[in-house]
């Protein structure tokens, strides 16, 4: 059977659980997020492999770029990702990554981008579930008014995220 490594880490907004595979990071998540061991259950199903608390290469890689995205000298991630959704779900994900540091978009404004105007719950739901936190940046997502809505790490974590990147004033 397949393995997906597994690591918890400390963060400034709270500790977080990491997964990889030899394909890249898979997993990044809060630990107090509510549906985390939903996400690993359903990781492992998806990929047909067990999650095993073990190092992998790619998680100095990664943990020295949050460290540096903390400390506001990086804006850019270059760990790799892998990622296992549905055609839909990973067009969202990648339209997110390409949502500058320091900016937001609305779901309204993802969905035209998507060239789908009416799927704004969809892009909503697929946000919902990513499942790697800060590198796929569904926190620069934001309410049609400007509110701060649906982050599954909690909206405090999504203002001091978007407080770090500039995107709102303290």
């Amino acid at each position: 059977m397949e393995i997906i490594y597994q690591k918890n880490i400390e963060t400034p907004l709270g500790e977080m659980i990491v997964c990889a595979v030899d394909q890249g990071i898979c997993l990044l998540e809060f630990t107090d997020r509510k549906n985390v061991e939903k996400q690993l259950t359903s990781l492992s199903k998806s990929l047909k492999a067990e999650v095993v608390q073990k190092e992998h290469f790619l998680f100095k890689q990664l943990e020295e770029e949050l460290k540096e995205y903390f400390d506001g000298k990086r804006s850019r991630f270059n760990v790799p990702l892998f990622t296992t959704g549905t055609e839909f779900q990973e067009k969202v994900w990648q339209l997110l990554r390409e949502i500058p540091i320091g900016e937001t978009r609305t779901y309204k404004q993802q969905s035209e981008f998507l060239g789908n105007p009416k799927a704004i719950r969809a892009v909503g739901t697929a946000n919902g579930i990513n499942k790697i936190a800060i590198l796929i940046p569904c926190h620069r997502v934001i309410g049609s008014k400007g509110e701060l809505v649906g982050y599954a790490g909690g909206i405090w974590r999504k203002q001091k995220l978007l407080e770090l990147e500039g995107a709102i004033l303290l």
